[in-house]
């Protein structure tokens, strides 16, 4: 059952998912080569207590604060010792909830000079995020999300994670409805206003299958090429759809 926001819920929401909006790009603004992942992550920690916040959600036991991926990393990056390194890209997925609602946000950042090919990746996860966004009206149907979203990422010769998915969010951190980020268009559930939902596509360079490290966390592609990761959490209104995060 996908629950329906009140305007005081979407409110709340909205605070949480500028909080995280916030954090992330505080992140992203420290990095550079020579930083660990684990640095990132301490980070993060210092500024999710600041606000008040739980990082989480707690109760899935993941090892660390804040998922940092990197270059074929797809998601849930465990952060540790590993170096950044100039031409590397980066991706983090800040998620914490503030007076028992939820934000969710991801990017993938550049570290210096990249390849043209991760460039084109990472613009064209970015833009398919809002390729999906766009369908996200009262109503259109869930599937006209994901179909909008693998169109365009497929039309640009990437590939679209099959493995992970979006979700709605509120009190808790997975809510009904799975977002897909592929899929026909006019199926599934019908789009109504009150509605919140954390759009993110995870797009590969190559194929889309993934592996799971011996961590037991860190998703990697299989054929070893660099993967994007884009998040933003929406609310569906009477006209178009709301960002509630916020991404430069």
């Amino acid at each position: 059952m996908i629950h329906l926001k009140s305007k005081t819920e979407i409110d709340s929401l909205r605070i949480s998912n500028k909080i995280v909006s916030g954090i992330l790009q505080k992140l992203g603004s420290e990095i550079k080569p020579g930083i660990t992942t684990g640095y990132l992550n301490h980070l993060a920690e210092q500024l999710i207590n600041e606000q008040g916040g739980i990082p989480g959600p707690p109760e899935v036991g993941f090892p660390g604060v804040i998922c940092v991926s990197l270059n074929n990393q797809v998601v849930h990056g465990v952060p540790g010792k590993s170096v950044i390194k100039m031409g590397d890209i980066v991706s983090l997925d800040v998620t914490a909830s503030f007076n028992g609602y939820y934000g969710d946000v991801a990017a993938t950042f550049s570290v210096g000079n990249i390849s043209k090919e991760a460039k084109n990746l990472i613009e064209a996860t970015k833009s398919a995020l809002y390729e999906g966004i766009s369908k996200a009206k009262a109503g259109n149907r869930l599937g006209d999300i994901s179909n909008a979203i693998q169109l365009y990422v497929e039309s640009h010769g990437f590939s679209v994670v099959r493995d992970f998915v979006g979700h709605g969010i509120g009190k808790s951190m997975w809510e009904e409805p799975q977002i897909p980020n592929f899929g026909a268009p006019d199926r599934g559930p019908r789009l109504k206003n009150g509605m919140v939902f954390a759009i993110e596509p995870m797009v590969n360079a190559g194929d889309y299958k993934v592996n799971i490290l011996d961590d037991g966390w860190t998703a990697v592609t299989q054929d070893g090429t660099l993967s994007a990761h884009f998040e933003h959490v929406i609310a569906i209104t009477e006209d178009n759809p709301e960002i509630l995060t916020f991404l430069d």
